[in-house]
């Protein structure tokens, strides 16, 4: 995409910024996934959406999902991390994650389609590596009328790894490396057409600069 188009995408001047096609925030020096070393945008401090919107964080596991939405959304969230960690204060601390994991995953899309089919703003947390749940959730809220958005946050492999050791929940090798393969693909799609992705009516990709930046995602009437 030429960097002219993938830049007016941008308002650099706007702390509030209304997402539509794909705006680039990250200000770390990984640059931009399209356009130019210029594309990348001033800070946003909050996003908006309409009230019936629902939005898609995604990233990799340690990358800051779970905090950018504990601490900015303005709505309902499904979060797969607080459905772990709600079976974990119920288990033995020694029993590991992998032997209840199908559990965690059954509440959490049970939540997610509940949620779902009940309208309303809604975010929800993705994982990435399971690309047929976003295909979902973008059907579904089209039979709704209603619009999907995505917030990607693009951190380094060390970045995530980090941040897994600092939350005490580390994920497997074989994880992650699915993890980074899926976030892969999903910006190289973005840097090849310059728009979100199907379905999704904005894509905002955030590095860790730009997600401290943001103060919050609130959903306003349109």
């Amino acid at each position: 995409m030429p960097r002219s188009a993938c830049a007016a995408e941008v308002r650099p001047a706007a702390a509030v910024l209304r997402p539509r096609g794909l705006h680039d925030l990250r200000r770390g020096p990984g640059g931009p996934v399209c356009g130019g070393a210029g594309s990348a945008g001033a800070p946003a401090q909050a996003l908006h959406y309409r009230a019936d919107d629902l939005l898609i964080v995604s990233g990799l596991p340690g990358s800051g999902k779970s905090t950018l939405m504990r601490r900015c959304i303005r709505a309902p969230l499904i979060d797969s991390q607080q459905v772990r960690e709600e079976y974990a204060a119920r288990l033995p601390g020694w029993l590991p994650y992998f032997v209840y994991r199908p559990l965690v995953r059954a509440a959490h899309y049970r939540r997610l389609r509940r949620a779902v089919l009940a309208g309303g703003p809604l975010a929800v947390h993705d994982c990435g590596t399971l690309p047929w749940v976003r295909h979902w959730l973008g059907r579904a809220a089209a039979r709704q009328g209603r619009r999907v958005h995505l917030v990607l946050l693009d951190a380094s492999a060390d970045e995530a790894r980090d941040g897994q050791y600092a939350r005490g929940q580390r994920v497997s090798a074989y994880a992650f490396a699915r993890h980074r393969e899926s976030a892969r693909r999903l910006r190289g799609r973005l840097a090849g057409t310059g728009e979100p992705p199907a379905g999704c009516a904005s894509a905002v990709v955030l590095d860790r600069a730009g997600a401290r930046a943001v103060r919050e995602i609130v959903f306003v009437a349109s």
